[in-house]
């Protein structure tokens, strides 16, 4: 058995696999960047290894820092979770080539099926069903608009060494092509170092299913039935369940057989997914089911497999890797009830999902669910990488219990002042279809709308944020006011930019936290922090501004730090509402920047390339 592992990750997936190395007995050895100098993997770790400067491709990204820092500090394996160079065969054979253990597959492996292309032509010789694309060599702009146009709109474009969502974009009309084939080719050669794509067609009630395999080197592969990970936002997973509702014995049978059988054909070893896309139109049925990708790792997601199946899955990976056999055959596993994950993302459903970055002043989970973190309270949400906070998971006997239990722990999590989706996933996990299981990918794109609006402050809110903030007063409902101070009957707050007095004394809500009004209240910033359903409201004093910096109304403004990749107008040029101006890479990600209304350009600061920080103007509209 392996006694001592170096994670060669970050976040919550190296606490994750350091809970589980503890409890087996492993020594583990954390690496970090700058940026994560005192983040909680380094001090739950046993040892850690600085390996570089902030940015990824400077530190978690450089496996040679990465080998050294294993052989530096005695470790005898080296575990990628996922992300970063989990999936890089080359990465994995220099590993094995200095005298250390993979804990993953054999880089063999990995090539297969990290190359779309490849994977699905290999799919195909093992007699596994794959949707119907083009996978050829030509990667001319011509033919490949040629082969979208023969298989017919929607399409997807899809980068050949992505994952994660990236590298991949719908077109809907041929007049767009040429535009989503660009910007798919920039960010995979910016996130794989490689611009080839795949074309296939786009399902438009599709289900996104996924199987859990896993294999030993003795021959061994066997599946952990199948997640349900169709809730997804810009090809992001955002929440995920199993098993798959909807899913019938004859179809679990031949979906799962199948992911076997893609495991067989390429000799896998360790954990990994086969994902699947359904078109659920008519229900799930195994004709209407195929073949997507494989990930050659742990996935975000594995927690709802281990909920229902009593399986810890990096246990298995620890063990397969120091060469034991599977712990269980197939007919030794069963589904045990029903799980539901949510990530927690530090991030504004509110202003377009941007990442939201700073120190958490406030972090309390407040359940007594499972909960997989990445950071603590007064722990720093950095611009350098993925902005997950943790991820909720809860397992109850049937879904309407999962789903309402997790709507309940998500609602309740309180974090000040960094923004969350906290309220999102809540509303999410509450909405009638989905409690209904009517699902597909495009759930959140059709309520998108609705699930980001925060519930307007009620007048008990407004009573009890003015009674909070009367400070050197305290209300009873019998006494009301007391201690030695003036009387005051009303008091002026705002909340977001807008002033209302308030009658302290209300008759109408004597109590205002009667009946159950669920929330949790924090001094800070002059004023008071409210947090509830997962939505934070902050109550002042007086007006503070609109929280907008009253900026002129076309001042473009970096909404976070990042790199410039992409200008698309030219000073003194005309635009219209809607047009992209320029293109923002942060947080591994593109966000376009577009023009609030029509207009010409008068002042353009930056230039492809460019470094900005959060808040920098760079691009002003003057109004026609």
């Amino acid at each position: 058995m392996i006694q001592s592992l170096l994670i060669a990750n970050r976040g919550e997936i190296a606490c994750r696999i350091i809970r589980t190395a503890r409890r087996m007995g492993i020594r583990t050895v954390a690496v970090f960047s700058d940026a994560d100098r005192n983040a909680l993997h380094v001090r739950q770790a046993d040892d850690a290894v600085h390996i570089g400067p902030s940015p990824a491709r400077e530190s978690y990204l450089v496996g040679e820092r990465i080998i050294a820092a294993a052989l530096e500090s005695g470790a005898q394996a080296i575990h990628t979770g996922y992300g970063f160079l989990s999936e890089n065969a080359d990465f994995a054979q220099d590993v094995i080539d200095a005298g250390l253990i993979w804990v993953g597959p054999r880089p063999d492996s990995i090539r297969a099926m990290g190359l779309k292309n490849a994977a699905k032509a290999r799919m195909i010789a093992a007699g596994v069903p794959v949707t119907p694309g083009y996978l050829g060599e030509d990667q001319s702009p011509e033919r490949l608009q040629a082969e979208a146009d023969a298989i017919g709109y929607p399409v997807l474009i899809k980068a050949v060494a992505g994952g994660g969502g990236k590298g991949m974009r719908r077109v809907d009309a041929a007049a767009a092509f040429a535009d989503a084939l660009a910007s798919c080719r920039r960010e995979a050669a910016s996130s794989f170092g490689d611009d080839r794509v795949l074309i296939e067609k786009y399902i438009l009630s599709p289900r996104h299913i996924e199987v859990q395999v896993f294999g030993d080197a003795h021959g061994n592969v066997l599946h952990l039935f199948e997640r349900d990970c169709s809730l997804q936002r810009r090809h992001q997973k955002v929440i995920e369940e199993a098993p798959a509702p909807g899913m019938d014995e004859v179809t679990r049978a031949a979906v799962c057989g199948a992911a076997v059988r893609a495991a067989q054909a390429v000799n896998y070893e360790g954990a990994g997914t086969i994902e699947f896309i359904a078109d659920a139109s008519e229900g799930l049925r195994a004709d209407r089911v195929w073949f997507m990708e494989m990930n050659t790792r742990l996935q975000v997601e594995h927690p709802v497999t281990e909920m229902i199946t009593g399986v810890d899955l990096v246990e298995w990976q620890l063990r397969v890797a120091s060469g034991e056999a599977l712990p269980k055959r197939q007919d030794q596993l069963s589904i045990n009830g029903w799980a539901m994950e949510a990530r927690l993302y530090a991030e504004d459903p509110a202003k377009g999902f941007l990442p939201s970055v700073g120190r958490l002043d406030i972090l309390d989970f407040n359940t007594s669910e499972r909960v997989d973190a990445g950071v603590s309270e007064t722990d720093v949400i950095s611009p350098f990488y993925d902005p997950m906070i943790a991820k909720v998971i809860v397992h109850r006997p049937d879904r309407a219990e999962a789903a309402a239990e997790l709507a309940r722990a998500v609602g309740n999590i309180m974090i000040w002042p960094v923004r969350t989706n906290a309220g999102f996933l809540s509303a999410a996990l509450s909405h009638p279809e989905f409690t209904a299981a009517i699902i597909d990918t495009g759930f959140i794109a059709r309520n998108e709308n609705a699930l980001v609006v925060r519930p307007d402050a009620t007048d008990k809110l407004w009573l009890y944020a003015a009674r909070e903030l009367a400070g050197n007063f305290k209300w009873t409902p019998l006494n009301g006011f007391r201690l030695n101070a003036p009387d005051v009957d009303q008091l002026v707050i705002s909340l977001d930019g807008v002033s209302k007095s308030v009658d302290l004394q209300s008759s109408a809500h004597p109590d205002p936290l009667a009946g159950g009004i669920g929330l949790a209240s924090y001094a800070c910033d002059g004023g008071l922090a409210i947090i509830r359903n997962g939505h934070s409201y902050l109550f002042q004093h007086q007006m503070r501004g609109s929280g907008h910096h009253s900026l002129h109304d076309g001042d473009i403004v970096s909404p976070m730090p990042g790199r410039v990749i992409a200008v698309e107008v030219a000073a003194g040029q005309a635009v219209t509402k809607g047009q992209t101006l320029l293109v923002l890479e942060a947080m591994k990600m593109e966000h376009a920047l577009i023009a609030p209304f029509d207009g010409t350009v008068t002042e353009l600061n930056v230039q492809t390339g460019a470094q900005v920080q959060v808040d920098a103007l760079l691009v002003r509209v003057e109004a026609e």
